[in-house]
């Protein structure tokens, strides 16, 4: 049996959970169960996070829980996630392919909602987050899940 430090567990836990979220968001029939699941699992990474972390972690954690609300069409706990992990983002200088996610995330949130009006604003400060994302292909990939939310797709 491998041995761990406290630290090593929650780091291990905290990236296995987010990885299980990860394939439950992409996976396209999941049972209720499932659902519930990918709920539980996305909370035990931010958990985790929360015990060894930093703020990056913390406000990617944030953003994973508000993209799980807004796929399951719960509006209030993806606003309340995506607003804490743009809070993050702004107390902690952390910019980049991070920032225009909790932007894009509040987007997708307010899409959830159907409140138009402050989804384009979110989505439009998402576009514009965007421009300082440095890698290439980070840009890219953010910008075609920016675009899923005027194709009206919450996932």
């Amino acid at each position: 049996m491998e041995k761990f430090t406290l630290k090593e567990w929650h780091r291990k836990q905290a990236v296995e959970n987010f990885n299980k979220t990860w394939d439950m968001i992409e996976k396209k029939d999941r049972t209720k169960k499932e659902d519930v699941e990918m709920i539980h699992t996305a909370h035990a990474s931010r958990f985790h996070w929360g015990q060894i972390g930093e703020p990056l972690h913390f406000a990617r954690g944030e953003w994973q829980l508000s993209r799980v609300y807004a796929l399951l069409n719960m509006s209030e706990s993806a606003l309340f996630h995506g607003k804490h992990s743009l809070e993050l983002c702004l107390e902690n200088n952390i910019t980049d392919f991070d920032l225009a996610f909790a932007y894009e995330a509040l987007a997708r949130a307010y899409l959830v909602k159907d409140d138009e009006t402050s989804m384009e604003e979110y989505f439009a400060l998402a576009l514009q987050a965007s421009q300082q994302i440095m890698k290439k292909e980070d840009k890219e990939y953010f910008i075609s899940e920016l675009n899923s939310i005027k194709l009206g797709s919450r996932t």
